[in-house]
């Protein structure tokens, strides 16, 4: 399996796959490249898919530099490593974010930006969800426990089969005698609570930094992070901006629903 060095060390694991425009997958908070396996069959791209520092089959770090600034930094060190002058970037939650970063920090670096349920304000409902499970552990023992676990109590997505829910939780656990176990540093959580602390910046400077780039947003029409009132905003300053709301579906869509997939397409289109 692909790894590199970041600059203080850190060895971080990622996949490159497909050919053409190259496409970084970002993740969400807790996430992994598997983030992105519906989506990755339809999209005729080369779709790189870096695990965070502390995710996936990435080495563990100091929780103190479980930071966006610090990622987007990593994402441009994988840039490099692969001799990329240039790419897209397909942001899941908390890879929009780094994307912005990116945008405000690295503008020459990027194509395009699509944003998959995040926007430069984050709902308060949605904030509290995160903070209240991050770094623990399920209680379910099984996969199969924690598949229907999903399958009944999140209200917020409608007809996703079981086999959907089984994929996600065998990608974000580990299946273990004991139970569950996260395949994330639990550390993580210290980090997010510690920045939770500080008062939150304004993100709309960030946001705005993405004028002029092809620009995306899927947003999931019964998202808990990202409000209808954000998205419109959004689309006021972006009027360009590729949109969809995705039926049936909370933070965050899977991204090989219809909508998602002809905005995706759309913003293919666009760079290319």
């Amino acid at each position: 399996m692909p790894y590199f060095n970041t600059a203080d060390g850190t060895r971080l694991h990622y996949l490159d796959e497909g050919e053409g425009l190259p496409v970084i997958a970002l993740a969400g908070l807790t996430r992994n490249a598997a983030d992105f396996d519906h989506v990755a069959p339809h999209l005729p791209v080369r779709l790189i898919r870096p695990d965070y520092r502390g995710r996936g089959r990435s080495d563990w770090a100091d929780h103190g530099t479980y930071t966006i600034p610090n990622e987007a930094q990593d994402v441009l060190a994988l840039m490099d490593h692969l001799g990329l002058e240039k790419a897209a970037i397909l942001g899941t939650s908390r890879g929009g974010l780094i994307a912005m970063v990116l945008a405000a920090t690295a503008r020459d670096r990027l194509i395009g930006v699509a944003l998959n349920d995040i926007g430069p304000e984050i709902a308060e409902a949605g904030l509290n969800i995160i903070k209240n499970y991050i770094g623990r552990p399920p209680a379910q023992k099984t996969y199969a426990e924690a598949a229907e676990f999903r399958d009944r109590n999140w209200v917020h997505f409608r007809n996703v089969p079981m086999e959907r829910w089984l994929a996600e939780v065998t990608a974000h656990y580990k299946e273990t005698p004991e139970g569950l176990v996260l395949r994330y540093d639990p550390k993580l959580r210290d980090a997010v609570l510690e920045a939770g602390a500080q008062p939150a910046p304004d993100l709309w400077p960030l946001f705005d930094a993405l004028h002029g780039l092809p620009l995306a947003l899927i947003r999931g029409a019964n998202s808990d992070l990202l409000s209808v009132a954000t998205a419109d905003r959004m689309e006021e300053r972006r009027p360009d901006m590729i949109r969809v709301d995705v039926p049936g579906r909370g933070h965050v869509p899977f991204l090989d629903e219809p909508e998602a997939l002809g905005a995706l397409h759309e913003w293919l289109d666009r760079m290319t």
